[in-house]
């Protein structure tokens, strides 16, 4: 197991929901973000480092038919498989680091919060070139601002401004909207977000 892995596995197999940062009871940002792309319920979506978060159960409840989580961790997606019961047959789970992720298929929307900021620079640009490939739609990355933490987890992350983001993507797909949003986690403490919002370029 390699170290990135170890250390998140770790994470879920001692960390509840309400013990870890990120958790949102209703990520209503990124509801609304998938909701403006103004696509089908039918149309694939995935959620990159999905975990255990409950993105996915709102999904299923607004009425979408085509979700894929994607996690590195087996626990974190054991977990919501576990909390959504018989639905979690209505969801693909994909177990894998990003980075070594080779998707057979093409995605209409791709979502990622709090991903994307754990990325070294040289992984940053080849996930974009990923998602260039892997996205036929739009894609939506929520990571820390410059106004937000410097580690989580643990772990070495790294700021962004919606500038920085577009710069990355740009080529393929231009920016449609961003805002600056300040998430309090379980434990009362703030972390600024910036949420983007990408189209492909025709």
């Amino acid at each position: 197991m390699d170290k990135v892995k170890e250390h998140w596995e770790g994470v879920y197999n001692t960390k509840t929901a309400d013990q870890v940062s990120w958790t949102q009871v209703k990520p209503v940002h990124s509801l609304k973000l998938i909701t403006d792309f103004n696509l089908p319920k039918d149309v694939k979506i995935i959620d990159i480092g999905g975990g255990d978060s409950n993105l996915v159960d709102h999904l299923i409840e607004a009425g979408y038919t085509d979700i894929t989580v994607l996690d590195i961790s087996k626990s974190a997606l054991e977990r919501a498989k576990k909390r959504l019961g018989d639905k979690a047959h209505q969801v693909t789970w994909i177990e894998s680091n990003i980075t070594d992720f080779h998707p057979s298929e093409k995605y209409a929307i791709w979502h990622d919060r709090a991903v994307f900021h754990f990325l070294t620079a040289q992984e940053a640009k080849q996930y974009s070139e990923l998602v260039s490939s892997a996205v036929e739609g739009g894609i939506i990355m929520a990571t820390f601002s410059k106004q937000g933490p410097l580690k989580c987890s643990g772990l070495e992350i790294i700021q962004y401004n919606a500038e920085d983001i577009s710069n990355l993507f740009e080529g393929h797909f231009s920016l449609q909207d961003y805002f600056y949003s300040d998430h309090m986690t379980p434990f009362e403490t703030t972390q600024n977000f910036v949420y983007c919002r990408f189209l492909k370029n025709k």
